[in-house]
């Protein structure tokens, strides 16, 4: 095809012809422009479409983790809970605990001393877009930066506090293993009693913190969630 072009030019020059030449030259360079025009089109498209699958294939990942999440927060919450009517429970009739059935007294103990679970995200499909750079890259720019605050700041906050959580954990249940194996009796006095009490209030006030917390990230997935197509 060039050397056709090439061709007649030269034909053109041979025989004189430079109006006609410079017409045919002016064309050439129209048509040349209109063939990278197209070609830029081409690509974008193609740049486009591959970016618009990608942000897609990202937005199904993370509708995924998201309601793994919500499944794993919605447990914690579940089994907190009962601990926290416990010790409220058993904080209001502190005073006369002993005088109380002491089997129902110790299960209720019990309860609270069950395992414990805390909080961590499923970040697989978000941290992929965040080391590739394709997350700045994406148009909805609402989610992306609501999926920002997200894992950045909420998740970051929840999985501060769950350590916390454990930590105070892992010291009432060591300190009161005893008492986790043998169960709460009658012989307890009531300074011993006031005590645990006392450390079981420590855990509790920020269990209750933490359990606000996990509540608060529901509500911010659920809103991320509606705005995912």
């Amino acid at each position: 095809m060039i050397k056709f072009f090439r061709r007649i030019r030269q034909n053109l020059l041979l025989e004189g012809k430079t109006g006609k030449y410079l017409k045919y030259a002016i064309g050439e360079i129209v048509l040349v422009v209109i063939g990278i025009l197209i070609a830029l089109s081409i690509n974008n498209w193609n740049l486009n479409r591959k970016q618009h699958n990608a942000e897609k294939e990202f937005l199904q990942g993370i509708k995924a983790d998201l309601k793994k999440d919500k499944d794993y927060i919605d447990l914690v919450i579940e089994r907190q809970q009962p601990k926290l009517d416990v010790f409220n429970y058993l904080n209001a009739a502190s005073t006369k605990l002993h005088t109380e059935n002491a089997i129902e007294v110790d299960s209720l103990f019990k309860i609270y001393f069950s395992s414990q679970r805390t909080f961590y995200p499923i970040s697989g499909s978000f941290e992929s877009a965040v080391s590739g750079n394709k997350i700045n890259s994406f148009k909805d720019k609402a989610i992306t930066s609501a999926l920002i605050k997200l894992y950045n700041t909420t998740y970051a906050r929840l999985i501060d506090n769950g350590n916390i959580s454990d930590d105070r954990w892992d010291f009432l249940s060591k300190k009161y293993r005893h008492e986790r194996r043998t169960g709460i009796n009658e012989s307890m006095s009531d300074a011993q009693l006031s005590a645990l009490l006392d450390d079981m209030y420590h855990h509790f006030v920020h269990m209750r913190w933490y359990q606000n917390q996990l509540t608060d990230a529901n509500n911010e997935i659920d809103a991320i969630l509606n705005n995912i197509k």
